[in-house]
């Protein structure tokens, strides 16, 4: 094989760091990780595994003893126990003590608390349970088998272990609630994920359709001339042949349909100029038919007879096969226009290697194939094969169904996968098939799309799946228009994000319970989670209620302060909320102290670093953020080749300081001159803003808005070698800290589907009802039971089954006329 498959791993464990016993080892790779072995053989195994490629890791502090037969390892936060005996591994001989919680794990012991991982594909799954189990626990431990994992040789080629029977190789993650760290670790034993080039963060336009390449480019101009921004355009299955003339199924292919692309490399240039990258769809397990035209040469490489016409099948587990199936098949591809590849497999799991998997394969060679040369940055699209495929991203979820069912199933789903390291889905945002098609599921899906790791719009081959923007009425339009702008706004604070899952293991996108773990709200919020280092999103996932108008969602706020990144609007953490929102709201909120950097210009296609920034800035805390940013293509960051630029929120009752520090890097790789517009949200007008430009005094362009509460500052030009800092002062606390419970009540009333004397008599009595929510009552027969329960929630502010003790009595009254 050729040196790019070549691994660059460490399998082997410093030697300080092994206990061996007759035909037990293990080894101590972190104080709360251990490696246990049973090998009846006493060979023992050291050479990198499918899932463990980095064995040498600084050594724990640890103690060990051996009494007679039992020997007992203790670490900092383990205690580990093993009475040696002829029969190996048994519930009774062998067990690790959690030092932290007391928990107790014994061999054989199921996990009956796993937080759960992720799956193989959503494909024909109408919502649905996660059933595979990942690294944490709310046990506190939990453990992996690799006995059956094939291991890679000196050519970094897979190949079977030929263990003898019995060989037993497990891994024990003992981190109680520290599930960010135990994520982090085995990312360090299994290989961290590549920084994802900048363009995959944008949006993403696909749809199984047979398009015309003409036709293909002039939907991308469609999208250019509403000023909707895309990054990528892929092309499904129909740009090859499919009316093979064979037994071939069609499904497989490598020969341009000429009906359909008369001109590839025109095809390429035109998409390439609008800037955007493509991908192709493979399907490969049939092999390489006759009628393709790559057949001759495959044949002659591989000692066919091509006169034989005989099928070529599909081996990946074969080298020779495997370096024709690049070279011959993929590369020449890949040099007129290509940018990656669509690994769309879903043809089984065994191969001529017994125990392989192609799809782990597929997704291994694929990715370190993208990375020969050294130039281009590695990265595939493909499906989940396991423990591992962190190493290997982006994933393409399958093929969901278009169903409320399937929406409200996506956001717990991506999250939980940061319980194996998986940071990067990418879902068929709007669903794949099937359902029915509704405006508002369009857009709600759309609008979650958003906050998710992957932005990809696509369904299968139907004229009735559309996912055009404007294909709907002019307010879905709108909206799924102003939605699509702000992923491309975010991609400064996504790739951030990107960036520290490369450099730390920090993942994108977390559950709730990762940050919060001894919070048994934590637990109970599976359509929110952290979206990158300073918000929590909370999509709406369910329709309307007829009679409000309004999505529902239950937000949990951890104790602090909490703000609508949109709105600003103030929230009390510690509690629940529902919130309502019509089709415009969309649910997101910032931490106090949030800094979120912007692309102010959005209607652009591609991913070009930005010349114009808007920095949102939340009050409340100190904070910073330091921007990541690169040449967004290349493999140059592995050798320093990056910027950053360190912001910092500086807070008082009385005072915010922000501080944009010089860029730190190459500063060569960022724009002369960039234009900053500064927005501090949820504060109170303020008494005086000052700004200084390398230590002078400046005068800023700024205005307070008094109903949304926020301070703008604009037009604000630096170089990278600047530093920026402006004072904002107070007349008193500066932090709006009040829940805007008015405002949002009569913004419910705006919206019911109620007769207007009602909503008049409501806002006229509005003072009285929110000093008195009791005298809601003399209106409880004219509304529905949605519209008062709205009401109900919107005044007490946290969810009522969430209610301190000893609520205000009217409330306690209130409570009981709804939930009694």
């Amino acid at each position: 094989m050729k040196d790019h498959f070549q691994l660059d791993v460490k399998p082997h464990a410093r030697k300080e760091a092994i206990i061996r016993k007759d035909t037990a080892r293990f080894t101590l790779l972190t104080d709360q990780l251990i490696r246990m072995e049973y090998d009846p053989s006493q060979q023992f195994e050291d050479r990198p595994t499918q899932v463990f490629w980095y064995r040498d890791l600084p050594v724990p502090e640890f103690q060990v003893s051996i009494d007679h037969k039992l020997l007992t390892i203790e670490t900092k936060k383990l205690i580990l126990t093993y009475k040696f005996s002829e029969w190996g591994f048994h519930h009774d001989f062998l067990s690790i003590t959690l030092k932290d919680n007391g928990n107790i794990w014994r061999y054989g012991q199921e996990d009956n608390f796993n937080l759960k991982g992720t799956l193989r594909t959503l494909d024909r799954l109408d919502g649905g349970l996660l059933t595979e189990p990942g690294l944490v626990s709310s046990t506190g431990w939990s453990v992996y088998d690799d006995s059956q994992s094939l291991v890679f040789d000196e050519d970094s080629w897979l190949v079977n272990r030929n263990s003898p029977p019995g060989t037993v190789d497990l891994y024990f993650f003992g981190y109680g609630k520290n599930y960010t760290q135990c994520i982090i670790d085995f990312q360090k034993i299994s290989g961290r994920p590549p920084l994802l080039p900048r363009f995959a963060l944008g949006n993403w336009w696909s749809k199984y359709w047979p398009y015309h390449q003409d036709e293909l480019v002039a939907l991308m101009n469609d999208f250019q001339e509403r000023g909707i921004p895309l990054s990528a355009c892929i092309v499904d299955m129909d740009w090859h042949i499919v009316d093979t003339g064979n037994e071939s199924s069609g499904w497989t292919g490598y020969t341009w349909n000429p009906e359909l692309f008369p001109d590839p490399p025109i095809f390429f240039e035109q998409i390439h100029k609008m800037g955007l990258k493509t991908a192709l769809n493979l399907h490969p397990a049939s092999g390489v038919y006759p009628h393709e035209a790559q057949y001759e040469q495959m044949a002659n490489r591989l000692g066919i007879d091509p006169e034989s016409k005989q099928p070529i099948p599909f081996n990946i587990a074969d080298a020779d096969f495997a370096t024709a199936y690049f070279e011959i098949l993929h590369h020449p591809l890949e040099d007129i226009g290509v940018d990656f590849w669509w690994i769309d497999w879903q043809q089984g799991r065994k191969s001529s290697l017994e125990g392989l998997d192609p799809l782990f394969w597929l997704n291994h060679l694929h990715f370190h194939d993208l990375a020969r040369g050294g130039i281009k940055r590695p990265f595939i699209f493909s499906r989940w094969s396991g423990l591992g495929n962190q190493r290997y991203p982006i994933g393409f979820s399958g093929d969901a169904l278009v169903t409320w069912k399937s929406l409200q199933f996506q956001p717990y789903f991506t999250a939980t996968a940061a319980n194996v390291g998986y940071g990067w889905w990418s879902h068929d945002i709007g669903g794949h098939m099937g359902g029915v098609e509704e405006p508002e599921l369009y857009l709600r899906w759309l609008q979650y799309g958003v906050l998710s790791p992957i932005m990809r719009m696509h369904s299968t081959n139907s004229a009735y799946h559309e996912r055009r923007p404007w294909a709907y009425d002019a307010e879905i339009e709108r909206l799924a228009t102003r939605a699509l702008r702000l992923r491309h706004a975010l991609i400064p604070y996504l790739y951030t994000a990107a960036w520290d899952n490369y450099r730390e293991g920090v993942l994108p996108i977390r559950p709730m319970y990762h940050l919060y773990p001894d919070e048994k709200d934590a637990y109970l919020c599976p359509d929110q989670y952290y979206f990158g280092s300073e918000l929590i999103a909370a999509p709406f996932v369910t329709p309307r209620h007829e009679d409000t108008r309004l999505s529902r969602q239950l937000v949990w706020l951890p104790e602090g302060h909490w703000f609508d990144f949109f709105t600003g609007d103030y929230y009390q953490g510690g509690g629940w909320y529902a919130i309502y929102g019509d089709l415009e709201r969309v649910l997101a909120f910032a931490k106090a102290g949030g800094i979120v950097p912007l692309n102010a210009e959005t209607h652009k296609n591609g991913v070009n670093l930005p010349e114009i920034f808007t920095i949102k800035i939340f009050p409340g805390a100190d904070n910073e953020f330091t921007l990541y940013e690169d040449d967004g293509e290349t493999q140059a960051y592995l050798s320093g080749d990056y910027a950053l630029t360190n912001m910092q929120s500086r807070w008082e009752p009385e005072k915010l300081t922000f501080k944009i520090n010089p860029a730190q890097g190459m500063q060569s790789l960022l724009p002369p001159v960039r234009t900053y517009n500064l927005q501090f949200h949820a504060i109170t007008p303020p008494a005086k803003v000052m700004g200084w430009l390398n230590g002078n005094e400046i005068k800023l362009d700024g205005y307070y808005d008094q109903q949304r509460r926020h301070l703008i500052t604009n037009g604000i030009r630096l170089s990278p070698r600047d530093e920026l800092v402006v004072d904002v002062l107070g007349q008193g606390n500066l932090c709006h800290d009040e829940p805007q419970i008015k405002a949002s009540v009569l913004y419910l009333l705006k919206q019911f589907k109620l007769n207007t004397y009602i909503k008049q008599a409501l806002t006229d009595q509005i003072d009285q009802l929110l000093a008195d929510p009791l005298a809601l009552l003399h209106y409880a027969d004219r509304m529905t039971d949605n519209q008062l329960l709205a009401l109900v929630e919107t005044w007490m502010g946290l969810y009522p089954e969430k209610m301190p003790v000893n609520p205000p009595e009217a409330f306690q009254k209130i409570i009981n006329v709804f939930f009694n």
